[in-house]
């Protein structure tokens, strides 16, 4: 993990060096930073300010920030007034891959290049950059770690849930292609499958619920595609007073997640570097804006791109991941409500 984390530092920093002073003269260019939704904690938590400390530390540029409260419309609009604005670069993680082909043709009509960030836009011309995850090695992580405890348990002869992400994003498919990969060879029983709408742990949780009333105790796993979606499901769980409990996976390393996994509702999340993907992504658009080329090193689909590396995160590995890099403290996970499970789990 540390071995991960300097690498990722490694490229931060050969990102910072692209950062020079801006052109004697040149008027303080705008960067759009366009964002999907608020119901995904990371976004507001890590993705936005990591980015905006990460300009205004350049001094270069200035952020233009808006989130489209998962509305490909309103995305729509907030790429155009952004454009009209005269952004210099945009940084897009689209509601809708395919939606968001009308804005990446737009930007390029105009000369803008477009970063797709976390998600890859779907036509609408060629993004200069791609910065994001694994994804396929997300939903491969999940679904290890999800066999590994039924096995482990005893239970691998019982049902599981798969409840995905939104079928509007192009990643939630790439999570659950690599978790039906691995759930396929181990010959998991899958008893039903869900499409989450907009990642709605509201959704998540009646369609869960529903599943309960059907299945009962078959259930002995849930395949959750991100936290939020797992925090339905959980809910649905309890509320059911569903027992033994089941495991339950996640992804983002939410605050509420990892009090959840202490605490035994849920077995684990994928901590993704979001400091790292917010500050090449930011680099990247300051060379941009400085008409400057990039290169990544790798590509997708021909674009640039940077993709970084997932790790899977149990109780008994926050403290060499999340903590250890700071993402969250122990101070933060380990609140009165749950000391006593985090000095079970190594973390009083």
């Amino acid at each position: 993990m540390r071995r991960i984390i300097t690498g990722l530092l490694t490229l931060a920093v050969a990102g910072a060096a692209l950062v020079g002073c801006s052109p004697g003269g040149d008027a303080v260019p705008t960067i759009a930073l366009l964002l999907p939704d608020k119901k995904t904690a990371r976004y507001e938590t890590f993705d936005r300010p990591v980015f905006e400390e990460r300009i205004a530390d350049s001094g270069e540029a200035t952020v233009l920030y808006t989130n489209a409260d998962q509305d490909a419309a309103r995305q729509q609009q907030q790429a155009e007034s952004a454009l009209a604005a005269g952004a210099r670069v945009l940084v897009l993680d689209p509601v809708d891959g395919r939606a968001a082909a009308s804005i990446l043709a737009a930007a390029t009509a105009e000369g803008v290049p477009v970063i797709a960030y976390d998600r890859m836009i779907v036509g609408g011309g060629t993004p200069a950059y791609y910065v994001s995850f694994d994804n396929e090695r997300v939903g491969q992580l999940q679904a290890e770690a999800l066999v590994a405890e039924l096995e482990a348990r005893g239970t691998v002869d019982g049902g599981i849930l798969m409840v995905h992400g939104a079928p509007t994003d192009s990643n939630a498919a790439q999570f659950r292609d690599g978790a039906r990969s691995v759930i396929s060879r181990a010959g998991l029983r899958v008893l039903a499958e869900y499409d989450t709408p907009d990642w709605s742990p509201d959704k998540a949780q009646a369609w869960v619920a529903g599943q309960i009333s059907q299945y009962g105790d078959e259930i002995v796993g849930v395949y959750a595609a991100n936290d939020g979606t797992a925090s339905g499901a959980v809910a649905a769980l309890r509320a059911a007073a569903v027992d033994p409990f089941p495991v339950v996976t996640g992804q983002d390393a939410e605050l509420a997640a990892l009090q959840r996994i202490v605490a035994g509702d849920q077995h684990m999340t994928v901590y993704k570097a979001l400091r790292a993907q917010a500050t090449i992504a930011a680099d990247v658009a300051l060379a941009l804006a400085r008409g400057e080329d990039v290169t990544g090193d790798t590509t997708v689909g021909g674009v640039e791109a940077t993709l970084l590396e997932p790790v899977a995160v149990t109780a008994a590995d926050i403290a060499e991941t999340v903590v250890a890099d700071g993402f969250w403290s122990v101070a933060d996970i380990c609140t009165p409500a749950y000391a006593a499970a985090c000095e079970e789990a190594g973390l009083g």
